[in-house]
């Protein structure tokens, strides 16, 4: 079973910057595609950012600019550094991975790691 555990949630003040990291348990580029989601109290979870097997991303419009999504291979982890924070970026961000074999898939979500913006 694949274990996706995030780290580097905090505190922070608007303007601020924290870099969230997601370690997985096993060889990260078993991955199809891996992902950053968040979710806000009262608000649905939305994708921030992702990043394919090939290197290719995708970003919220919100975020674009911002954040950057990243894989570092040979510690097997995801990174999200996460620039110029607001307070409508308070949420609890999860990490996302997701295995294909050209016939079935498999998705795993870490537990999840609060970001809080505010003053």
């Amino acid at each position: 079973q694949v274990q996706l555990v995030e780290s580097g949630g905090d505190l922070v003040q608007p303007g601020g910057s924290l870099r969230l990291s997601c370690a997985v348990s096993e060889n990260i580029f078993s991955m199809y595609v891996m992902a950053w989601y968040r979710q806000a109290p009262g608000n649905q979870r939305e994708l921030v950012a992702q990043i394919a097997r090939g290197g290719s991303t995708n970003y919220l419009d919100s975020v674009k600019g911002r954040f950057t999504i990243s894989r570092e291979s040979a510690k097997n982890t995801m990174d999200l550094q996460m620039n110029n924070l607001q307070p409508e970026d308070t949420a609890v961000y999860y990490c996302y991975g997701k295995k294909f074999n050209g016939v079935i898939s498999y998705t795993y979500w870490g537990q999840g790691t609060q970001v809080t913006v505010s003053s």
